[in-house]
């Protein structure tokens, strides 16, 4: 049997990612995410990371964190430049808040990326040369209107080497159904 560089017998935990859902219909990220992302790269809608990699243990402890009664407003700030792609800055106390609060809720040992100060965005283009990032990056600059949005909850999703896989949804407002797996996204 070829040695693939793991143990079969002790498998790999899973790579679990925290995300917050964005109220799409109004998100700049849509189009400009189609438009712009490598189409090979593009496996996900636009999304805006909480945790790039939990434990089994902290994403159970999700089950007790006290979600918000109702979607949370954020703004839809500005472009940003990321080196070798862009993304648009999102403010919002409100999704600061939900995100310190998961913290202390999961508790644990965080990956450094994750310990690190959290600077919310949905990336636009990635992996691209700098150039590219950079013209980019001007044009959005110079036609960019703020505007508000809304984070609707909370999605849980095993990282599965490229594609993601939707494993949990934890909808902020708590009178539609909670938290069943959606087998597919539509944007």
């Amino acid at each position: 049997m070829e040695n693939l560089g793991c143990d079969i017998r002790f498998p790999m935990a899973p790579n679990i990612i925290l995300t917050a859902e964005l109220d799409l219909p109004v998100s700049p990220g849509s189009t400009l995410r189609r438009e712009h992302f490598p189409p090979e790269r593009n496996l996900l809608p636009p999304h805006l990371t909480l945790f790039h990699r939990l434990s089994s243990a902290q994403t159970a402890r999700l089950d007790v964190l006290e979600l918000p009664a109702a979607a949370v407003p954020v703004l839809y700030d500005a472009p940003i430049l990321l080196g070798f792609g862009v993304a648009v800055r999102i403010r919002s106390s409100g999704l600061d808040q939900v995100r310190a609060t998961a913290l202390e809720t999961m508790g644990g040992e965080f990956s450094r990326q994750d310990s690190q100060a959290w600077r919310p965005h949905v990336t636009i283009q990635n992996k691209v040369p700098a150039d590219a990032a950079r013209r980019l990056h001007s044009e959005m600059e110079r036609g960019f209107v703020r505007r508000a949005g809304a984070v609707t909850g909370l999605l849980v999703w095993e990282y599965l080497g490229g594609p993601w896989e939707l494993v949990r949804k934890l909808p902020f407002d708590q009178m539609t159904s909670a938290s069943s797996p959606r087998s597919e996204l539509n944007f």
